[in-house]
């Protein structure tokens, strides 16, 4: 967080209007059956925002003293930076805060038309009170070109007095400088996994899923601090199994078994060239896999072998360097070559310092 921002004075907003925080039944969409559970499940207040205390108590200080300035949230996808603002917007404006916000996904709309005609027209009007501000709220904004970014700067700078922003993104050096240091910044990162068991748990025992340990384990591991990933998944298996576990988890996401993993890394060490090559290919046809999904995998499971530190560390450092050449569009099989190769080596320089 950069606490040296600059701060932007602003009107009392009256208290009917904040909401002080409350959350209505029918703010939370829980008898929905339809809606998604990241909808359904999604925080209401501040309070409720998992972990990030640091964050939202900072918000809500600068609530209670009416000094909101423009943020700028960032961090990886599923944190809760979406969810806080509407917190946010929920806690200043009450139950009606929809009347009060404008909120555009920058992805789909990224244009200097977008900030020229949408952005510009809602900051212009004045909020339904006769003093406060409204609030926009720009998300995945690392999208927008620099063409937009500069034109947004100028409306911030000009709608200051009744307007304020919240920028989201993923990738903070995507947002032009001159647009992050008029914002106050706040860094969301990964979600710690026992924040996310948490959330979890309250979802599984209000939706009755039936799940495993091995099932919540292997859920828990593939989220990686991600909350909207752990729902989406936990919701999709429940509605495709009658039990879900360990198995079930990794068939629905798509990812490799554990024990897949641990059969082409084996072979990849131990076996002869044509005889690897030929059963990774056979493995990633019938599963449907790509490269790229086994390299995930292998970096778990390489560091529990029992491999010289020296063996390891060019094993890895190989994994990366074929990952980075696969996201760049080269050839699945080139590559595949080139890193049964490299664990040729490894297992050369096993032997050697043996």
């Amino acid at each position: 967080m950069d606490s040296d921002d600059e701060m932007f004075d602003v009107q009392a907003i009256p208290a009917a209007a904040k909401g002080k925080g409350k959350a209505s039944d029918k703010d939370r969409p829980f008898d929905n059956d339809n809606l998604p559970w990241v909808e359904k499940y999604r925080p209401v207040t501040l309070d409720d925002v998992v972990s990030h205390k640091d964050i939202t108590t900072t918000i809500e200080k600068f609530i209670e003293k009416n000094r909101l300035p423009h943020l700028l949230f960032y961090g990886p996808p599923g944190t809760g930076k979406t969810s806080t603002i509407l917190a946010v917007a929920r806690r200043i404006y009450g139950s009606e805060y929809r009347k009060q916000i404008l909120e555009l996904n920058a992805s789909d709309d990224r244009g200097i038309d977008v900030v020229r005609e949408q952005i510009k027209q809602f900051a212009e009007t004045r909020t339904l009170f006769s003093k406060g501000y409204k609030l926009i709220i720009l998300d995945e904004a690392d999208m927008m070109t620099q063409q937009a970014q500069a034109a947004l700067r100028r409306v911030i700078e000009q709608y200051t007095k009744n307007v304020r922003f919240c920028i989201i993104c993923n990738y903070v050096n995507k947002i032009a400088p001159a647009i992050q240091s008029r914002c106050t910044r706040f860094r969301f990162s990964p979600l710690p996994i026992v924040e996310v068991q948490k959330r979890l748990d309250g979802v599984i025992e209000a939706e009755s899923v039936k799940i495993t340990p091995d099932g919540k384990a292997a859920l828990l591991k593939l989220s990686k601090g991600d909350m909207r990933r752990a729902l989406n998944v936990l919701q999709a298996c429940h509605a495709a199994y009658d039990l879900t576990g360990e198995t079930e988890i990794y068939n629905c996401t798509g990812n490799p078994h554990p024990a897949d993993i641990e059969t082409i890394v084996n072979s990849m060490l131990a076996d002869e060239f044509t005889t690897a090559y030929t059963r990774i290919t056979t493995m990633k046809t019938e599963r449907g896999l790509a490269l790229q999904d086994l390299l995930t995998g292998a970096y778990d499971y390489i560091e529990t072998l029992d491999l010289k530190p020296n063996a390891r560390i060019y094993l890895l450092d190989h994994l990366a360097t074929t990952e980075h050449r696969l996201s760049t569009g080269a050839s699945e099989k080139i590559q595949l070559t080139a890193l049964l190769g490299a664990f040729k080596n490894a297992v050369e320089l096993t032997a050697k310092f043996e």
